[in-house]
């Protein structure tokens, strides 16, 4: 215990490391934070409309939530490269990354997009019975992924920024959109102003608004401000083989791994779907506010990426390994704190919902949950995202959030919810089981340094 408080205290003494990791974690926290606002009004908005309403946009959202994944994947593979070639001074080989990237995000967006768009009922049978959810699900769908090549191309401009250390845009940006989303929100959801009243499809409409402006914010900002990443198309293409073979090295197991965890996740929300539109309801209230404290650790984790890889990319080996420990302390301390958010801010944001006293036990419950697995969730988090990816240890991270939602979280779930009955608090603990045995796994992996590398030199 003395050695960990020494250690801290050696910390927090360090001010180059400090003053780098709060230029990236707060700006990206802020944005993460903003986001969650948006979802958090829409969710209060929709609520007014009755539980199924909210059941019925939470379900559709399962399916922007395996495309989010996915383009995740795609952006977290690219800024590995980014961040370590900008250690390495490679700008070139930068904006090779964002090429690639921009082509491989618009193909799996317009594999999202094409189906919700040509049979949503289709696609909204999958997750539910309920044919009300449906029907309402499916309005909102069919406009929320047109959203999706424009959410994917502002998801890779922005790991881009990030990864060359220019993070402050990017929240600027979101600031705005969000601006404009909940206003328009307001606005087309209840027929204000002279609008039209179209419930869930004008919280669609109003996000498909917002992030058209939000796109073209961040394009505008790039090429006139002249950045790094800023270059015309033959800068963006044109990949020599070695360069094509270490990104799909890297890349392919971080897109496969977002990809599978999120198609699993998804199979809970099947196992949710048909535990009722009450479970539902709870489940997604408690899951919107959770995000609230999940953004700090998502800042966190990409400012360990971003600085952990550029150090590596440098050859600064030692100086990585001793900044992930410090990463890992501050995750200690932020655990704490986030335990305490969720405990306190529970009650008063539920207050807020217009729902049914069951409901809203239920979720203050699932929150109660959360925050018992807050430190094993959040551990995974700067390991596996942060650690382990940032120097190209890629395939293990795919072994783990794999085999932890496959063959624990998934049986877990349908088990608890379809076989035995549980609650929806109940199942949802169960599915929490599997951030344990990842932790675990993770420390394990962790302690053997085997991402600790230099990807930069090896092209």
């Amino acid at each position: 215990m003395m050695q960990l408080i020494e250690s801290t205290k050696e910390m927090f003494r360090d001010s180059r490391f400090l003053r780098k990791a709060l230029m990236i974690a707060c700006p990206v926290a802020l944005q993460g934070m903003l986001n969650t606002v948006v979802n958090l009004v829409d969710t209060l908005m929709i609520g007014t409309l009755g539980a199924t309403a909210i059941a019925a946009v939470g379900l559709a959202n399962k399916v922007f939530f395996v495309f989010s994944l996915l383009v995740f994947g795609i952006v977290s593979g690219a800024g590995i490269l980014a961040a370590q070639f900008w250690g390495s001074g490679d700008v070139k080989n930068i904006r090779k990354v964002l090429g690639l990237s921009i082509l491989l995000a618009l193909g799996g967006a317009l594999f999202f997009a094409v189906p919700a768009i040509a049979c949503p009922q289709a696609v909204m049978r999958i997750f539910t019975t309920s044919r009300d959810s449906m029907e309402l699900g499916a309005k909102y769908l069919r406009i929320a992924a047109l959203t999706y090549p424009f959410i994917a191309l502002t998801n890779v401009y922005v790991a881009m920024l990030r990864a060359v250390n220019r993070v402050v845009f990017p929240v600027i940006g979101s600031c705005i959109a969000i601006v404009i989303n909940i206003c328009l929100n307001y606005v087309l959801i209840f027929g204000k102003f002279g609008a039209p009243a179209l419930g869930v499809a004008g919280a669609a409409v109003a996000t498909l608004i917002a992030r058209v402006i939000e796109v073209c914010l961040m394009l505008t900002y790039v090429y006139t401000r002249k950045m790094p990443i800023a270059c015309g198309f033959s800068g963006l293409f044109g990949w020599p083989s070695a360069f094509v073979k270490t990104f799909v090295l890297t890349s392919a197991p971080v897109i496969a791994n977002e990809f599978m965890w999120g198609l699993g996740t998804t199979m809970y929300s099947l196992a949710y779907g048909r535990m009722g539109d009450n479970a539902v309801a709870a489940v997604t209230i408690a899951m919107t506010i959770q995000d609230i404290v999940f953004v700090l650790f998502q800042g966190l984790s990409a400012a360990t990426a971003v600085i952990l890889g550029n150090e590596m990319g440098a050859g600064h080996l030692e100086r990585a390994e001793e900044y992930a420990a410090n990463f890992f302390r501050l995750l200690f301390l932020l655990s704490a704190a986030g335990m305490v958010i969720v405990l306190m801010i529970r009650g008063p944001i539920l207050s807020i919902y217009q729902i049914s006293p069951e409901v809203k036990e239920d979720a203050a419950r699932c929150l109660l949950t959360f925050a018992l697995f807050l430190p094993a969730k959040m551990y995974n988090l700067i390991c596996i995202v942060g650690v382990l990816r940032s120097g190209g240890d890629t395939k293990m991270c795919l072994f783990l959030d794999t085999s932890g939602v496959w063959c624990i979280g998934i049986p877990l779930a349908f088990l608890g919810g379809l076989v035995f009955r549980f609650p929806i608090y109940v199942v949802y603990g169960m599915v929490m089981l599997e951030e344990v045995y990842k932790s675990a796994l993770g420390y394990w992996r962790y302690r053997q340094k085997k991402w600790l590398r230099n990807l930069a030199a090896e092209i």
